[in-house]
């Protein structure tokens, strides 16, 4: 049963729309407010599927409650409803989120399917959030580390804006994820995230595999191929290891990021894109500029926010937390009984030297909760299964 609420001064039309929606479904559950104020306050406490909302009123007006509403509630849709309005009004509510703008007296036909397509589109982004939640568990950041409470909270503060990351640290220490992170809390989330390893792509195959090529513009070239910027146009792309991208590639890229465009291998004509670029390696860029290995100027471009990932070894008090993670997720991956480390186990973990970082740690615990005891992980399974 959907929730919908009027806010409307007039009790008159208040009682028309009222007539106009029971008769549509019976099962719609309908409030009212009769000024902008008690609308406001009835947002504030109650679950809603809908607005319907007047733009003239006392106390506050519907501009008003437009932009509260989508400030605390911004999953609810809004029909705004007004005999004042004009052009720049109507423009000026879509602008501020607005569902649909309609003019008094309503359309019968206009008003019922404006309200049908405002409750479709919020079941889609419910579904939308649901998903997303469900994404966000197959990337889970575990740690409760200064290290890692830092990186969180650079996530949450860049996520929602579109400024370019550098994402540094260690092999297997989790720059990946921080990039599906960064991608999950942005507003480009509904749009794909496009990776790319850099350093998996041959040379002489990396331009073409990230701007695309023409049909016969080389051997091989056999179809037109679309390149990893414009698979991932309005979205993200993701250039993981960086550092091992060639100076022409390099070059390329910092066109594209210069002017928004990208040209295909072989074409003449230059592709518009709206992409967000995070990147990520495990190499000290300055070192390489300095030694003529990467270009300073590509690195200025990328490098508008820099966030660092901690090796394991930095914060060896989260190895608990992603131990019984790791075990959790594993066992019931493999179908088998999960099994506690005691903890002399937990304490030689700690006290190892984790040069692969999580990617290792999760290979050790996977191979001891396969190999170790029937019903707990011991110091001695660690020694005799751990290759350390």
């Amino acid at each position: 049963m959907s929730k919908i609420l009027i806010v409307e001064d007039e009790i008159a039309i208040r009682r028309v729309l009222i007539k106009i929606l029971t008769e549509e479904n019976s099962d719609f559950i309908i409030s009212e407010a009769p000024d902008g104020l008690e609308a406001i306050d009835h947002i504030k406490n109650n679950e809603i599927d809908l607005i319907l909302c007047d733009i003239k009123m006392p106390k506050k007006d519907g501009i008003e409650v437009l932009e509260y509403a989508k400030r605390i509630k911004p999953e609810t849709p809004i029909i705004m409803i007004s005999g004042h309005g004009d052009l720049d009004t109507a423009v000026e509510t879509m602008r501020l989120g607005a569902f649909d703008y309609i003019s008094k007296p309503p359309d019968l036909n206009r008003l019922l399917t404006a309200v049908r397509n405002a409750l479709d589109n919020k079941k889609l982004i419910i579904e939308n959030i649901r998903l997303r939640k469900q994404i966000n568990t197959s990337y889970e950041m575990i740690g409760e580390s200064e290290g890692i409470k830092e990186v969180k909270n650079l996530i949450d503060k860049v996520a929602p804006t579109d400024a370019r990351v550098l994402i540094t640290g260690p092999n297997g220490s989790g720059k990946e994820l921080v990039a599906h992170w960064i991608h999950q809390k942005s507003k480009r989330f509904s749009s794909p995230l496009i990776e790319v390893n850099c350093a998996a792509i041959p040379n002489e195959l990396i331009e073409s595999e990230l701007f695309g090529h023409q049909k016969g513009s080389f051997t091989g070239a056999n179809k037109d191929k679309t390149g990893k910027f414009e698979a991932a146009n309005n979205g993200t792309i993701f250039l993981d290891e960086i550092g091992d991208m060639s100076l022409s590639a390099q070059a390329k890229v910092l066109r594209a990021l210069e002017s928004n465009s990208i040209q295909k291998v072989g074409a003449q004509k230059d592709i518009k894109i709206n992409v967000r670029v995070v990147a990520a390696t495990n190499k000290n860029l300055k070192e390489e500029i300095t030694k003529g290995n990467f270009r300073e100027d590509l690195y200025h471009r990328l490098a508008v926010i820099l966030i660092k990932v901690p090796s394991l070894n930095s914060r060896a008090e989260d190895i608990p937390l992603l131990v019984d993670y790791f075990s959790d997720k594993i066992s019931k991956s493999q179908g088998i009984t999960n099994k506690p480390f005691t903890n002399d186990a937990i304490s030689l973990l700690k006290s190892y030297d984790w040069s692969g970082n999580i990617r290792g740690l999760r290979n050790v615990v996977e191979r001891l909760i396969i190999l170790g005891d029937e019903t707990e992980i011991t110091e001695n399974n660690i020694k005799e299964y751990s290759n350390k």
